[in-house]
């Protein structure tokens, strides 16, 4: 199977399951409608939601998904729809919403059409059979200037990254330690640039500081009783990924093991050696991925409780994951932060011991025999050169780091991490430990605001330096994994491979062996839609194009024969006879940089505006999947929000700011993780800005503003 296919699959899986349904409604133009709205639907969980303010109209369409787990929920909310007067169309049957409009939604259109579905082979060319039996012949178009936006992940390495501005002091997760709050944007460099390396003494501060000695997490390594749950994971050779990087490039499939995941590794070795006075009582961890399926797994085999204090916003598939390995779910807390501390407090109440994620030495030693592994398996006529780890909060890469670099100091541990979730490389950067303002959620697995008090010690000391990577690249490198093996990591299972490939690129590193850890593969299906949109931009092989046509008979027949012989992957234009002009949003696909090149020659020699919109997040996560339409909105602002995936987190929103402040763009779609961006448009008068942001600040929701964002301006506006 194409890696494309898995994205129409995940689009319509849950409706196949009778788990999902897709609504239409109509909601009038006045202050308050949205919020009104979003009581109607009530507790039912919405996985997809797109809504576009249109002053020029006085109703405005709502397209959107929910998603149940009994068909009483769905009736439910069908009476209330229909109690609520609001118009309201099931579309969840119709094919051509399935396939085509959900991707449209948002521009109603007063031209009246003959619609024509026709179906086409997926081959360069395919737009030019399509428009001669339909269209008149093009006229002569207006001359315009051609622009190129191309922007990407592509800040050099900032010699001035360090000119981190901190915020007052906020306490993390747990700790007692005041840490400085930073913004991830503080620290960027080119992705497979190796930054902020250790201290460059081999790891020497780890045997004066008072801390474990690099001896003792040896022998602590050495002596692992992991191997009661885990095994040793095989050690694969990629061949696609060796050819295409000119490196022989090994993947070590922590994805393989039964949870998933590495994870079992550490908080096994930490259980099985508390005393059994400890054990009786029990242990308790907060989590919401896999850490709480390695304790529930090293419980079992163990015989002894453990509890799993997971956030009320956990996706089914995670907590049920922990039931069937015998944990005691307890769902409770809004945020982790919330579970972390109901976790502390039972644990004191109960006697229960804590099992940390990652900031505890038996921990760091488990995952250490993933290094071990790979010492052990690795051979060949080529130089070791180095191994890549992903981090999050520190526990994988510290203990890989422990064993390599006391008994291989040769070969370079090299950590990757998301460039928004960045903890560890700022921390290194300044020297101590720092709390992230905000973090992306793209890597979930890898979303820790704040690393461990351990960790970065030892990080400091062995590591060689830290690889930042952007999704895009973690979506291809998913893919590289799917087309060599027909595995499919999650982001954070994916990331040590992408930043491997970036270094190599950059160095130009040739005939040596890399290990790259994937290192689990916990995934909820829903993510794979977000994964598959991105792919092919991450490697190179796509690139999303916004291109302004004039409103004339012809002139989508003149713009596809610009276009030529390029595969083009996605397509999406809507006619309004209110413009004079139409946009469309594409997506082309190419095997080459120089067929790219000159796609862009072509555009630019047409006269056709055209923008590259590749390098733009927001087009890539939102506006893609939003364009059928410009509007004139007053005072519109533009804000990403953070999100929390659970029933009421809209209601809880649209209570702070509606009815006062009118709703004009929304767009959310669920991922599957506790949380979701979701971009809002808000008319705030000049006058009401510091109440705004005081409303926004109380809501508790993280948030970043795009009201200047150049893509939605041109998209949108």
């Amino acid at each position: 199977m194409d890696f494309k296919t898995l994205k129409t699959i995940a689009d319509i899986a849950d409706v196949g399951n009778g788990r999902e349904a897709i609504f239409a409604t109509c909601l009038p133009e006045e202050p308050g409608s949205l919020k009104r709205f979003s009581e109607v639907v009530g507790q039912v969980i919405i996985s997809e939601f797109r809504y576009r303010y249109d002053p020029s109209r006085k109703e405005a369409l709502v397209l959107y998904s929910v998603s149940f787990d009994a068909v009483s929920e769905l009736s439910a909310l069908i009476d209330r729809l229909e109690a609520s007067n609001l118009v309201t169309i099931n579309l969840t049957g119709a094919d051509l919403v399935k396939e085509h409009l959900r991707h449209m939604s948002l521009a109603l259109s007063s031209s009246h059409v003959h619609l024509q579905r026709r179906h086409f082979p997926a081959r360069a060319a395919q737009t030019h059979h399509l428009f001669p039996a339909i269209i008149r012949s093009p006229n002569k178009l207006n001359k315009k200037n051609s622009i190129s936006a191309a922007a990407g992940f592509r800040a050099k390495a900032s010699q001035n990254a360090g000119a981190v501005a901190p915020s007052p002091s906020k306490r993390s997760g747990g700790s007692t330690e005041e840490l400085k709050i930073v913004k991830w944007e503080s620290l960027q460099y080119e992705s497979g640039f190796l930054g902020v390396p250790g201290d460059g003494g081999g790891g020497v501060s780890l045997d004066t500081d008072g801390g474990m000695t690099r001896k003792e997490y040896l022998l602590e390594i050495l002596s692992s009783k992991v191997y009661d749950v885990a095994f040793e994971s095989p050690l694969l050779l990629a061949e696609r990924l060796s050819e295409s990087t000119g490196v022989q490039f090994w993947i070590k499939r922590e994805d393989t093991q039964s949870v998933f995941s590495f994870k079992l590794r550490g908080a096994y070795n930490m259980m099985a050696k508390l005393p059994k006075e400890q054990l009786e009582r029990g242990v308790i961890c907060a989590s919401a991925g896999n850490h709480a399926q390695g304790v529930a797994l090293a419980a079992g085999e163990l015989g002894c409780k453990a509890i799993i204090v997971m956030p009320v916003t956990t996706p089914e598939i995670k907590w049920k994951a922990v039931e069937r390995l015998g944990g005691e779910v307890r769902r409770e807390g809004e945020t982790f932060d919330d579970s972390q501390a109901i976790a502390a407090e039972l644990a004191e109440k109960d006697g229960l011991t804590i099992i940390p994620p990652f900031d505890n030495t038996e921990i760091i030693a488990g995952q250490g025999t993933v290094g071990m592994e790979i010492m052990r398996q690795m051979n060949g006529p080529l130089p070791f050169h180095a191994i890549f780890v992903p981090i999050g909060g520190g526990g994988l890469v510290s203990g890989v780091a422990a064993y390599v670099k006391q008994v291989f100091p040769q070969v370079k541990v090299i950590g990757v991490e998301p460039n928004d979730a960045n903890s560890m490389a700022l921390a290194l950067h300044l020297g101590e430990r720092v709390q992230l303002e905000t973090v992306g959620n793209f890597a979930d697995a890898l979303a820790v605001k704040a690393v461990g008090q351990e960790t970065f010690r030892v990080c400091k000391g062995l590591l060689d330096g830290i690889v930042l990577v952007h999704q895009d690249a973690i979506a291809a490198s998913i893919k590289d994994m799917f087309e060599e093996t027909r595995s499919i990591l999650e982001p954070a299972g994916a990331v040590s491979l992408a930043g491997a490939k970036a270094y190599c690129k950059y160095y130009g590193i040739k005939d040596v062996n890399v290990v790259a850890i994937a290192s689990g593969a916990n995934m909820d299906f829903k993510t794979l839609k977000a994964i598959a949109d991105i792919a092919d931009v991450g490697r190179g092989r796509e690139a999303i194009f916004a291109t302004c046509l004039p409103e004339e008979p012809g002139s989508l027949k003149r713009f596809s024969e610009v276009v030529g012989q390029v595969n083009i992957s996605e397509f999406r234009y809507r006619y309004d006879p209110s413009r004079k002009e139409a946009l469309v949003l594409y997506s082309v696909s190419f095997d080459a940089v120089s067929e790219l090149s000159a796609l862009i020659d072509r555009l630019e020699a047409s006269n056709l505006v055209t923008i590259n919109l590749t390098g733009a997040d927001l087009v890539k996560e939102h506006l893609r999947h939003m364009i059928g339409g410009r509007s004139d909105v007053k005072d519109e602002l533009l804000y990403e929000f953070v999100f929390p995936e659970r029933p009421g987190a809209l209601v809880k929103f649209l209570d702070a700011f509606s009815p006062r402040w009118n709703i004009s763009l929304f767009h959310y779609r669920a991922q599957g993780d506790l949380y979701a961006n979701v971009l809002v448009g808000i008319q705030v008068p000049c006058a009401d800005i510091a109440d705004f942001h005081a409303r926004a600040e109380a809501l508790g929701y993280d948030y970043n503003n795009e009201s200047e964002n150049d893509a939605f301006k041109y998209l949108m506006q």
